[in-house]
């Protein structure tokens, strides 16, 4: 198991990469922006990059307007080419078996795709594939294989642990295939990058020892010219009918690794505090109407992401949620936005995790044990009660951000990866 140097240096080659991710630009999911952007990194530095992606969808769960209609669609850009193809969504968001048969379809599909990107069987320098789906790791393989490049896997989210740890796999058939999916996706891959040390241990522990030297941890980024710290006082407030209170804001998916049952409890005793929730996802309706009679709770959508750094503003105080068990399968990479908005963090996550570790390096807000509704009111109240201590929490995470976590130097970690993969094919 390795760490790449955030300030590594370029490869004197340029070279030619293919990228397999499930959402780039304009798609609205935050995997999308933080590979649209390394992507867009890749080339200043005179990288050639061809990506495989859907068509735009996750906002609705549907293609989007303006992109149906076609079932693969090609793009020539100024640093290589964008194929996006049909992502096979389902209405129905609670179903597994739908959802698992949409992620096969979309990679087998990309598989396909894959082969071409760039040109028919044409020798590249490295395959990125992105989990999940833990489906696209057997894609990337494949799409390698086509092009005699070696492949990198890249781990948002450590699958199937998630969804064993939250219940939404129960079945030991489905369990035992998954992992066994899992591991030949690790082991088929000549790299896999991880977010963060405790993916990066259990990756390893999955691996063995003979394998051990293909991780590496390369975490997530954000753009902090982007998202900058504004005024509280947004024009998305007034559009929900937000005042001049403090505002608790959660900002993501809303699914069953959030606890987001932890706001709702808070609300209900904290009538002068607004708790907006903004997302969707699947677990949304349960929210919803968890909701139901809590007057201060409000229940926002997707928003563009020209916006996002308004929306961040909005709140007062960020809380990341996630349930027990899961901090060491799923690094929640929206903290990062939050700390480059200047805003503090209520976090309720495994302790000793990354999340906590970052928070008490950067003096950017505090961590409590999950699923504790005791110690998250606690913690909430003490953030609420010393609005000029939050806000140094937030100054903070900024300066902090701003130096551990910018695109360019994760782009150049990648780079060098790809470099070194690349050479040691050449020998």
């Amino acid at each position: 198991m390795t760490s790449r140097d955030a300030n590594a240096q370029p490869g004197a080659a340029s070279r030619v990469i293919v990228v397999l991710c499930p959402h780039f630009r304009p798609d609205s999911a935050p995997t999308g922006n933080v590979m649209s952007r390394l992507v867009d990194e890749l080339a200043r530095r005179g990288h050639q990059v061809h990506v495989v992606t859907a068509l735009p969808w996750y906002r609705s769960h549907a293609i989007e307007p303006g992109w149906r209609g076609r079932l693969v669609r090609c793009q020539t850009t100024a640093w290589g080419s964008i194929t996006r193809i049909y992502p096979f969504p389902g209405s129905d968001r609670r179903s597994l078996m739908r959802r698992a048969a949409g992620f096969c379809a979309f990679s087998a599909l990309a598989a396909l795709v894959g082969l071409r990107a760039g040109g028919w069987f044409r020798r590249v320098d490295a395959v990125i594939a992105m989990s999940p789906p833990l489906t696209m790791g057997l894609t990337g393989r494949i799409v390698a294989w086509s092009h005699r490049a070696p492949e990198i896997l890249n781990i948002q989210d450590v699958f199937p642990d998630a969804a064993v740890e939250t219940g939404t796999i129960t079945n030991r058939r489905v369990i035992r295939l998954a992992r066994w999916l899992e591991a030949l996706s690790y082991r088929r891959a000549d790299a896999v990058t991880v977010l963060s040390a405790d993916l990066a241990h259990n990756v390893c522990a999955k691996l063995g020892d003979a394998h051990q030297a293909k991780v590496h941890t390369i975490p997530n980024f954000v753009d902090t010219g982007v998202i900058v710290p504004r005024d509280r006082q947004t024009a998305l407030r007034r559009e929900l009918g937000i005042g001049d209170e403090p505002v608790v804001l959660y900002a993501g998916n809303i699914g069953f690794s959030q606890s987001l049952a932890l706001l709702l409890g808070a609300a209900g005793s904290r009538p002068d505090v607004t708790f907006l929730i903004n997302g969707g996802g699947s677990g949304r309706t349960d929210i919803e109407q968890m909701a139901a009679g809590l007057d201060n709770v409000r229940l926002g959508s997707y928003v563009p992401e020209d916006r996002l750094s308004e929306l961040l503003a909005t709140g007062d105080i960020h809380v990341v949620p996630l349930r027990a068990g899961l901090a060491r399968v799923s690094m929640p990479s929206k903290t990062y936005s939050i700390l480059a908005a200047g805003r503090p963090v209520l976090a309720s996550i495994d302790p000793g995790t990354e999340v906590p570790k970052m928070l008490a390096a950067s003096g950017a807000g505090v961590a409590v044990e999950p699923d504790d509704q005791q110690a998250f009111d606690r913690a909430l109240d003490a953030l609420l009660a010393d609005p000029k201590s939050t806000a140094a929490m937030g100054r903070a995470g900024r300066h902090w951000v701003e130096q551990a976590a910018s695109p360019a130097a994760i782009a150049a970690a990648y780079a060098q990866l790809v470099d070194d993969l690349a050479q040691r094919r050449n020998r």
